[in-house]
């Protein structure tokens, strides 16, 4: 990143030159910006703390379950796998916590790739690349792709887009207290705030 460029932008935008306390206060911003941003050349993963978000909302459970969200349709497995080896999973189904732990690096590649592909080059740091596979490993790729927060993130509209996470916490139109807990560490993450 050329520095100057930008320092010569904002101060075109100011109309006035930098005091010091400024030009210390955007280095730090500048520095920051460059340690958190991956650009469509680095390709993106999903990260250990992405990764804990999506385990901690999901759970984990070994025998099969109905689908609360949905009214029990699909039965799920393990963290919220619907398949297992391209079939569905049928109730009264268990396995072992390995074979939990790899559906789940399964289910979320097949998350997170849409959603490299969606994002493209546009500006995109981890919390907020981990923030929206989580929300597209729990709503689906499509949900995301045509969503507002998904609209102002390309925008470069950052704080309007963490804000948009909390319209997503109904399931068959009720508010669900998970979904709002979800919502709000997924918009904690896309900002980068610590948890």
């Amino acid at each position: 990143m050329n520095r100057k460029t930008v320092f010569d932008a904002v101060r075109r935008l100011l109309g006035r030159s930098f005091k010091q306390v400024e030009v210390e206060a955007l280095d730090r911003a500048l520095d920051a910006a460059m340690r958190n941003l991956d650009y469509a050349g680095n390709e993106l993963a999903l990260s250990d703390d992405g990764l804990d978000l999506i385990k901690e909302f999901e759970g984990c459970k070994l025998t099969a379950y109905p689908d609360p969200g949905t009214g029990g349709k699909p039965w799920t497995i393990g963290y919220g796998a619907t398949r297992i080896d391209g079939r569905p999973v049928h109730p009264g189904e268990t396995i072992t916590q390995a074979q939990a732990d790899k559906l789940l690096l399964v289910d979320i590649e097949r998350h997170a790739d849409p959603v490299r592909d969606m994002l493209g080059s546009a500006p995109t740091t981890q919390g907020q690349f981990d923030a929206m596979v989580s929300f597209a490993f729990n709503l689906g790729p499509d949900s995301l792709k045509r969503s507002t927060l998904f609209r102002k993130h390309m925008e470069g509209d950052y704080e309007g887009a963490a804000n948009e996470f909390a319209r997503w916490n109904k399931a068959n139109g009720r508010v669900l207290r998970g979904l709002t807990r979800r919502r709000a560490a997924e918009a904690s993450m896309y900002r980068g705030e610590a948890r």
